[in-house]
């Protein structure tokens, strides 16, 4: 491979004028190396698979090549309306969006305006799409892998094969993402509808073996190209990571004390669930006034992109969010990435902090950590090379307090947002149990009592992991709360809670709680003679149908003439009793195993 070159115009096959007007345009003066090694590859119609760290300028290492090569062909031949000439897939519809405005700074260009390109994503009816590429046309798709293969498998009113089988380029954004949130059956489909005389282009931050399968499935001879910027470190070189030990119960307030004393402007925290977001975003709203604070989760979906859009224009803000948005969104001026705790993998923490110092910019990231969670720091070191500085922050019993009272007094004024809070609660603890580090990142050696004062928690959740020695290290409220008591400022929830209240003070049974169905217990010698008479009659079954076949292919019966049936009782009432059985497993209400006992499938070991 040629020596990267380090300007646009040191290309050894020059940029087409306006491509290059609208990145001069852009301010872009250098290319990054990611830019500078995949760029001439593509141009020379080879398949590039390339590893670059996350900021690194992957979008036009691939937007570029992709305006050229329509480019092109519109020499000539004239790309007609309906005429698909490029597609991009991308893993979320945040980073769809946000290629498709980089895409369209390109095509607002006077002699680029030949090109049309649609976005596919989710939040609107796939009709919307089929009509809007009927009547309209496009040159390029930019779609998230569901919404594209469901208009790849609809027939007769669009037909998007025929539309595509001239195509030029395919682009696989953020591959390890997409493979990640499983995608690898639907993007093998849209692969299968794809011309193979193409050119593809695999993006992603990390080479993992399903992404070199997908490179053995979807590219042909592809030229790998790994570009990092430090060969010791996994994350941008302009980024300072930190992290600080607190206990559980200061977690709130040592995190609202930095936001105010460093003056984080503009930043980003990452929960580990939707539900957790949900809440924090109530309680920190009303927490960190005036700043804006915003809340975005993957259960939303009309308002995402509002939100998004919001937060980029804002100067002074704080998204709260999932690792929906850990990966390929760029937004501008993000000083500090937050996290309030460990990331359920390592390499989502690189991909978390890689939202900051993108492109050349300083960025910081600050990750909070228990005091059982400090082998955390040396893991990341040794598995994703990522050098942590320690920070201490000091935890003030009097802003603690402050913290926890308007918390309570939060929850108290809408038991809406105290069911959010216990959601949020429970959530956390279910991920942090499921968390790929559960060697050293384990619950039994989290204080639940101190996490749920973190929470401002009214009393403590019932679940199987809070045990009694947690209420010794609760901090409830000053004086006990009657959640019964608590009411909605929502008047229908409140006029369906009441219902339900004045069902259970009467019969002691809260409607529409799924009632624990109990085994019936019985003699163990007495179950085990059951599976055996079960065995029995379904052996009987099988001998006869194996008998049977061997009558008919013997020639001594007639296939035609079936068997007139003879059930007995007991027979009815073997079957109805298996149907209850399995409807019981399929509402699970029972497990496998008791579905296995109940029909009579124990194996030997168990018995």
């Amino acid at each position: 491979m040629a020596k990267p070159s380090a300007k646009w115009t040191d290309l050894t096959k020059p940029l087409s004028a306006p491509v290059l007007q609208v990145i001069e345009g852009f301010g872009f003066q250098k290319m990054t190396p990611v830019q500078a090694a995949t760029i001439p590859l593509l141009l020379s119609y080879k398949d590039v698979a390339a590893e670059a760290v996350t900021g690194s300028g992957k979008t036009l290492a691939f937007v570029v090549p992709l305006l050229e090569l329509l480019l092109k062909r519109q020499r000539d031949t004239a790309w007609k309306k309906s005429e698909i000439g490029a597609i991009i897939i991308s893993p979320t519809r945040e980073l769809a969006v946000q290629i498709s405005a980089v895409l369209q700074g390109f095509l607002e260009h006077d002699q680029l305006s030949m090109f049309k390109q649609k976005l596919l994503i989710g939040g609107n009816p796939v009709e919307e799409d089929v009509d809007s590429i009927r009547k309209e046309g496009a040159n390029v798709l930019i779609a998230t892998p569901g919404r594209l293969k469901d208009l790849f498998e609809r027939k007769g009113d669009l037909n998007l094969t025929a539309k595509v089988r001239g195509l030029e380029f395919l682009v696989l954004d953020e591959a390890d993402r997409l493979l990640d949130l499983g995608f690898e059956t639907t993007i093998n489909t849209i692969l299968g509808y794809l011309p193979r005389q193409r050119r593809t282009g695999l993006f992603s931050a990390t080479q993992t073996k399903e992404v070199k399968d997908l490179m053995r499935a979807g590219l042909r001879n592809p030229v790998l190209v790994s570009v990092k910027e430090k060969a010791t470190v996994s994350t941008p070189k302009l980024l300072q990571n930190y992290y600080v030990i607190v206990e559980p119960e200061f977690k709130l307030s040592v995190l609202l004390d930095f936001i105010e004393k460093q003056q984080v402007k503009k930043a980003m925290l990452f929960f580990p669930t939707c539900a957790c977001v949900e809440y924090w975003g109530i309680a920190l709203t009303e927490l960190l006034k005036p700043t804006k604070v915003l809340a975005l989760h993957g259960k939303m979906k009309s308002q995402r992109n509002k939100i998004l859009k919001d937060f980029r224009d804002s100067e002074n803000a704080l998204l709260l969010c999932t690792d929906l948005l850990a990966r390929g969104v760029d937004i501008p001026e993000v000083d500090w990435v937050l996290q309030w705790d460990a990331p359920s993998n390592a390499s989502a923490f690189v991909h978390r902090v890689g939202r900051t110092a993108r492109q050349g910019n300083v960025g910081n990231a600050l990750i909070l950590l228990l005091p059982s969670e400090d082998a955390y720091v040396d893991f990341l070191t040794r598995n994703q090379k990522v050098s942590l500085k320690k920070v201490t922050l000091e935890a003030h019993e009097k802003k603690f307090q402050e913290t926890l009272k308007a918390l309570h007094r939060i929850q108290k004024s809408d038991r809406g947002i105290y069911d959010k809070a216990s959601r949020a609660f429970v959530s956390h603890i279910q991920a942090y149990s499921k968390h790929e580090c559960n060697l050293i990142l384990r619950v039994k050696d989290l204080d639940l009592g101190k996490v749920a004062t973190s929470y401002g928690m009214l009393q403590l959740p019932k679940m199987p992991e809070m045990k009694e020695h947690f209420k010794k290290t609760f901090q409830g409220p000053a004086e006990p709360i009657d959640i019964y008591k608590l009411t909605y400022k929502d008047k229908q929830k409140q006029a369906s809670y009441d219902k339900k209240l004045k069902v259970y003070q009467e019969t002691g049974e809260w409607k529409g709680k799924k009632k624990l169905m109990k085994k019936k217990s019985i003699p163990w010698e007495l179950a085990k003679h059951e599976r055996e008479e079960r065995k029995e009659v379904r052996k009987k079954r099988r001998d006869a149908k194996q008998k049977r076949k061997a009558a008919i292919e013997a020639g001594d019966v007639d296939p035609t003439k079936k068997k007139k049936a003879k059930f007995s009782k007991e027979d009815l009432e073997e079957l109805a009793n298996d149907i209850r059985t399995l409807k019981k497993l399929k509402k699970k209400k029972i497990t496998e195993d008791e579905c296995d006992d109940e029909l009579g499938l124990a194996s030997a070991d168990d018995e």
